[in-house]
């Protein structure tokens, strides 16, 4: 790998932009695989009713241009220079703007909607099948292409805008390539279009027959490329530079290469509000089991022509328990306080109390959407310090399902997890997870800067800066490592124990051993 250790040589680096759900950062990430100074703007997230979630498309623009300009001036003063763009975005959120004005004609379609969630339960029973085999997934909650559908159905500028053909249509990295590129180039990658919901695993194409289904007009669908084609050239008006727009992945999927989840059985776990578990599956998919809910297949990234899969599963609630308790509930300080009270309580056998952090529904190991959250096993012996441990017991064993699903759904154990995000800070949760999955977990030095340096580094292998991931992800410094302590035995009791709490509180029968 390039480095850069005499003064007098300019350094390298790709300007890699994450455009998350509540904000974008963009830093330049150096030739070291390290990220550079990292700036960052909120974005606004809209709710006009219960089941509609809208984000404004010329503020997800805006607040790209300012990181991303920011981060190029500051890299000009540094004496670095910018070789290329890399783009890692929120994935399925959709919008349509005019061809010629380039303005949005309606506020984005987010991927927390769910305004059609109730209608598109009647696709399940003759599609559920057809699309886990082909894409990996079910019909879900969320469809962008049915709300561009009704869009164009329903409103009148939007019609007006297709009769004329002038209307474009795409997720947001669609969006932010086609503003870079001052309108050059309309396409996507198969790590936005899988999310979506309408991209086949096995042949790198459009599910048109689904997609069609729904309503959508076929012809308004992006160019498929791979995640790092190239996406054309950067207009200097934009960012004051002319660059190959090298890469892009959605943002989970950026974060799993950051982290090293780049062969077979090498995962990851980012614990935020939520947590999502990804683990890659090498170049064929492990398809979805029906016994086994929520662990969906996707492509982990398609570098060249070969397309490397992967699994994920997700929770709602991880980060979101904690803000809850505390900032709501009011029952701790702060997250770190809890921490602190749940550490002072060591591992027991028998009835103890159980958290089960349904806040937002389960989704693995069964689907549960209307579930709510559980505190039981209390007696008047029940300190404080139990029940904090009793809820980072919860969103361990939840996070401990999501494991043990993909692992299940893989067919084989994971050979490597690496952890990150803000909730990973919390020293006695990572020594309890280690405990319950049985597994050494490496906490990363720089999970926050996962996604943004993912893209880049698989920009950076198509430019030539690093000759493969393997030797740029495997130059990082090597994170803290939480080893297990507790003995299969004491394990298997404990997830036993948990399996039966959590099918009592569903009302399901409980799991044999």
């Amino acid at each position: 790998m390039t480095q850069m250790s005499n003064e007098g040589v300019r350094r390298r680096g790709v300007l890699a932009i994450d455009e998350g759900t509540t904000g974008t950062r963009a830093g330049v990430v150096l030739d070291s695989g390290a990220a550079h100074e990292v700036f960052y703007r909120a974005i606004k997230v809209d709710h006009p009713d219960d089941l509609s979630v809208e984000q404004d498309p010329l503020e997800i623009w805006n607040a790209t241009l300012e990181v991303a300009r920011r981060a190029v001036h500051r890299a000009h003063e540094d004496g670095i220079t910018v070789t290329s763009v890399a783009l890692s975005t929120q994935r399925a959120t959709a919008m349509l703007w005019d061809r010629v004005t380039g303005l949005p004609l309606l506020p984005a379609v987010v991927w927390q909607d769910r305004r059609y969630a109730q209608e598109l339960t009647a696709y399940e029973e003759r599609w559920d099948p057809v699309l886990l085999a082909r894409q990996g997934r079910p019909v879900g909650a969320r469809a962008p292409f049915l709300w561009a559908a009704r869009q164009i159905a329903e409103h009148p500028g939007v019609a007006a805008a297709h009769r004329a053909g002038r209307l474009v249509f795409g997720t947001v990295d669609t969006w932010l390539i086609w503003r870079l590129t001052g309108g050059a180039v309309h396409a996507t990658t198969p790590t936005n279009a899988a999310s979506a919901g309408g991209y086949l695993l096995e042949r790198h194409a459009w599910d048109e027959e689904w997609i069609g289904e729904l309503g959508f007009p076929l012809e308004l669908l992006p160019e498929l490329r791979s995640d790092d084609a190239g996406f054309g050239t950067t207009d200097a008006a934009a960012l004051g530079l002319r660059v190959p727009v090298a890469a892009s992945m959605g943002d989970q999927h950026a974060a799993l290469v950051a982290l090293g989840g780049l062969a077979a059985g090498q995962g990851m776990c980012v614990y935020g509000t939520g947590a999502f578990v990804d683990a890659a599956t090498g170049t064929t998919p492990a398809l979805p089991r029906p016994d086994i809910s929520g662990v969906l297949a996707q492509p982990g990234r398609r570098q060249g022509a070969v397309s490397h899969y992967s699994l994920e599963a997700y929770t709602s609630t991880a980060g979101s328990a904690l803000r809850w308790l505390c900032d709501d509930l009011g029952l701790f300080a702060s997250p770190a306080e809890l921490g602190e009270e749940a550490g002072r309580v060591p591992t027991r056998p028998g009835r103890t109390p159980r958290f089960v952090p349904a806040l937002a529904g389960v989704r693995t190991p069964t689907w549960h959407p209307e579930a709510t959250a559980a505190l039981s096993g209390l007696t008047l012996a029940t300190t404080r310090a139990d029940i904090a441990r009793a809820v980072l017991d919860g969103i361990a064993h939840s996070v401990c399902d999501l494991i043990d699903g993909v692992a299940a759904t893989m067919g084989t154990p994971f050979t490597r997890l690496r952890v990150g995000g803000g909730v990973s800070s919390s020293e006695p949760l990572m020594r309890i997870q280690a405990d319950l999955t049985g597994l050494p977990l490496e906490r990363v030095a720089d999970s926050a800067t996962a996604s943004l340096r993912g893209t880049a580094y698989l920009a950076g292998v198509a430019q030539g800066l690093w000759g493969s991931l393997e030797e740029v992800v495997e130059a990082q410094p090597a994170g803290e490592v939480f080893e297990p302590v507790l003995g299969r035995s004491g394990r298997e009791a404990q997830r036993a124990a948990w399996r039966a709490t959590l099918a009592a509180h569903l009302g399901e029968p409980v799991p044999p051993r």
